[in-house]
């Protein structure tokens, strides 16, 4: 993802796709998937439960997006599209790595607590 950011800084923007298909190829190895292509990874994820609806969407049109900046085709990926491909490529790395873990966190909270987690507190 760094590579990704430095090649958008750099007004490299086919670049930026490529290295942004590059960065979802290594989110699904992390997660576990054995399959390839990343087609086929990112299925394995939706099945897994691990992305759902609009996210294995938007990790579709990134790759997508990236296959176009990867092979050879008179159209080149735009500044507006590698800026978008960025954005959500951070969303899905959030969703991933910082937003799973913090509710799994609460739930585990809740679960010990006392009182089952519930509370008359409004």
């Amino acid at each position: 993802m760094r590579e990704a950011r430095a090649c958008f800084a750099a007004k490299l923007y086919t670049a930026t796709a490529v290295m942004v298909r590059r960065t979802l190829e290594g989110m699904c190895v992390d997660q576990g998937t054995g399959k390839k292509p990343l087609f086929a990874a990112l299925g394995e994820l939706r099945d897994a439960n691990k992305i759902e609806g609009r996210l294995f969407d938007w990790a579709q049109a990134l790759r997508v997006l990236g296959n176009q900046g990867a092979h050879f085709s008179k159209e080149a990926v735009g500044r507006e599209d590698a800026g978008d491909a960025l954005e959500l490529a951070e969303a899905l790395l959030d969703y991933i790595y910082v937003f799973t873990a913090k509710y799994a966190e609460f739930q585990r909270r809740r679960e010990s607590a006392p009182d089952g987690g519930s509370s008359s507190q409004a």
